[in-house]
């Protein structure tokens, strides 16, 4: 009997909840996936679609227009995503942004704007990084000044998932205010809305080839005390902190897909190739990288499991969640490759899903906190 690395969580109903999550992926994306590659973005209609089916923000409460479950429902998606290559939707993005409103908006903007991203009426966006900022915040030149009435929002952004498509990006920007000066506030952008707001280029990437990561400019931006985040300003590194965990532990989880979704083409492939006359899985150095993808895939399934746990009773810490999310990272790129060497040089054909996942791997040890970011919070405990 094949491995199995079925989440230790997954009961009759989530079971249920996953086999309709599959059969949306490979009816209503699947097919789709090389022409949304060759466009760079999936378009609205596929959220909205998924919306409707229910399968956007799974874990906020039925109140609020939610799925009313919880981080399991979310995983079963990304991990079905997973599993298929599919990274042209990120609700990962989207999922993160309904989270900042519901532990941090007021109960109007929790009313307004999570039924809206819960349905796919807005795609969200959370715009932070800049040109010359990353990880390191102190550098963002994104400012609100104020004029005693309004906020006017100007700058820049980039490397920002979702942006090309996105209809509400929350925009992490520097405080220009004798009462705020220096601290940071969350600004919510409704882009149609405003004039001054722009997209610039798809940016083109090695890997990730159907999801729109684009530039985002502000030019004089006039919002209101009621478009900041909880409607108080200067809380926004707060706010950022405090959402981490859930953050760090989604990449974690999309990792945990990607590589069963690896190993399973991979497994297919050795059996069905042939070499020297016989299936290239009778080659004990073939069995053997596959024994040691079995052990990661077993540690990495416990490790994220107690993770999801841990999350579901609140007890899930930034370093915990840090630490899964610089692990399966890196596991993730190292068994792909190992997939990819399998597969030989028809690994390194983009017309192979193998190939594509190899370069959309990547890009995970450096979005959401660097390794070495990741590493630096973990040492603050030793």
């Amino acid at each position: 009997m094949p491995y199995d690395f079925q989440p230790s969580w997954l009961n009759e109903e989530l079971t249920t909840y996953k086999n309709t999550v599959e059969r949306f992926l490979d009816t209503e994306m699947v097919p789709y996936d090389e022409e949304s590659r060759q466009r760079g973005h999936v378009g609205h209609d596929i959220w909205r679609r998924a919306g409707q089916l229910g399968i956007l923000c799974t874990d906020i409460p039925i109140e609020y227009g939610g799925g009313g479950g919880d981080f399991r429902h979310e995983a079963i998606l990304y991990e079905a995503m997973g599993h298929r290559g599919l990274t042209g939707m990120s609700p990962s993005v989207h999922s993160i942004v309904a989270h900042y409103f519901l532990n941090h908006g007021t109960e109007e903007q929790k009313q307004h704007y999570l039924p809206k991203l819960a349905q796919g009426e807005l795609v969200g966006a959370i715009a932070m990084s800049e040109p010359d900022a990353g990880s390191d915040l102190r550098g963002i030149r994104t400012k609100a000044t104020s004029n005693g009435k309004h906020f006017t929002l100007n700058g820049s952004k980039t490397f920002i998932t979702n942006g090309y498509l996105a209809e509400l990006v929350l925009v992490f920007a520097k405080m220009d205010t004798p009462e705020d000066n220096g601290k940071f506030s969350v600004f919510i952008i409704e882009t149609k809305k405003h004039q001054g707001y722009s997209v610039g280029n798809r940016l083109k990437k090695i890997g990730l080839k159907a999801q729109d990561t684009s530039e985002l400019f502000f030019d004089n931006i006039n919002l209101s005390n009621r478009e900041i985040l909880g409607e108080t300003p200067g809380r926004g590194l707060y706010q950022l902190m405090a959402d981490l965990p859930y953050e760090r532990l989604l990449i974690a989880d999309m990792a945990m897909g990607a590589m069963e979704g690896a190993y399973q083409l991979t497994v297919e492939y050795v059996r069905n190739r042939t070499v020297f006359g016989e299936p290239l899985i009778n080659k004990q150095n073939t069995r053997f990288v596959l024994a040691n993808m079995v052990a990661t895939l077993k540690v990495a399934r416990a490790f994220v499991d107690d993770c999801i746990n841990k999350i579901l009773t609140g007890s899930l810490d930034t370093e915990t969640a840090s630490a899964a999310k610089l692990w399966l990272a890196q596991q993730q790129n190292l068994l792909i490759d190992d997939c990819v060497q399998l597969h030989g040089g028809y690994g390194f054909m983009d017309e192979y899903l193998i190939g594509r996942m190899f370069s959309d791997a990547r890009v995970q040890r450096i979005y959401g906190g660097t390794d070495e970011i990741m590493k630096e919070i973990i040492s603050r405990k030793l």
